[in-house]
């Protein structure tokens, strides 16, 4: 059988517990042998703010995944020159793993808008499209955008939860469990000195805290005692 292969990309500043438990639902889902997790290194999305170093992000992405043997971290994006465009790399994952079955997984909001996506069609021929959906997002939904924006001869087949093209990869809906942690809320907090515990892991928060990121007050007592859950 051909390797089952996940690829979840973004930014991760920082990785939190909704990223993993997403990836952790997608590997069962799916029966995945590996997930991948590629954090952008020049993210084209991202012009409004400064993000913290690509090394910054990728440590933490290791402490995140440590002892689970089937996530495993790439640095394609960084070896990619330019910006950290979705096409590309699935074109250099395609070359690097040939004959492997590529799901890429998405949350539903940016599905619904990958048609400002680079070259956006050429990634539902690359890989199998994995919507990570709130309750709220419907496979009809789905199928609309797939239709409109890129081909017309997708078919949705519910019983299995995918919606199907002749030639095309198929697109698969995926209800995740609600979790509603968001990278820039965990920024605020940390600048704001108060506790990110239970939404990232202890190693994350620990690495954030030593580090100094998102605050100039990293050993501060006050940011020190929210590590610790007395504030």
């Amino acid at each position: 059988m051909p390797l089952r292969l996940g690829i979840l990309g973004g930014t991760f500043d920082p990785v939190h517990l909704g990223h993993l438990r997403a990836a952790e639902e997608a590997v069962e889902f799916l029966g995945l042998d590996a997930l991948n997790f590629v954090p952008a290194a020049l993210p084209p999305h991202k012009t409004d703010r400064n993000i913290v170093s690509f090394e910054s992000r990728w440590r933490m992405l290791q402490l995140a995944i440590a002892g689970n043997p089937r996530f495993h971290l790439s640095d394609l994006e960084l070896r990619i020159p330019g910006k950290s465009y979705t096409v590309h790399s699935l074109r250099s994952f395609r070359q690097e793993y040939p004959g492997a079955e590529l799901f890429f997984l998405v949350g539903c909001d940016a599905f619904l808008e990958m048609n400002t996506w680079h070259d956006f069609r050429e990634i539902f021929a690359l890989a199998g499209i994995v919507v990570m959906c709130r309750a709220d997002c419907s496979l009809e939904q789905i199928l609309a955008f797939a239709t409109g924006k890129v081909s017309g001869l997708y078919e949705a087949d519910p019983s299995a939860g995918q919606i199907r093209h002749p030639e095309l990869c198929s697109i698969y809906k995926l209800l995740n469990t609600r979790i509603d942690i968001s990278s820039t809320r965990i920024r605020e907090l940390v600048a704001k000195r108060r506790s990110i515990r239970y939404l990232v892991p202890d190693s994350v928060w620990s690495y954030i805290a030593e580090n100094s990121l998102y605050t100039g007050a990293a050993g501060r007592p006050d940011f020190e005692l929210a590590r610790n859950g007395d504030a």
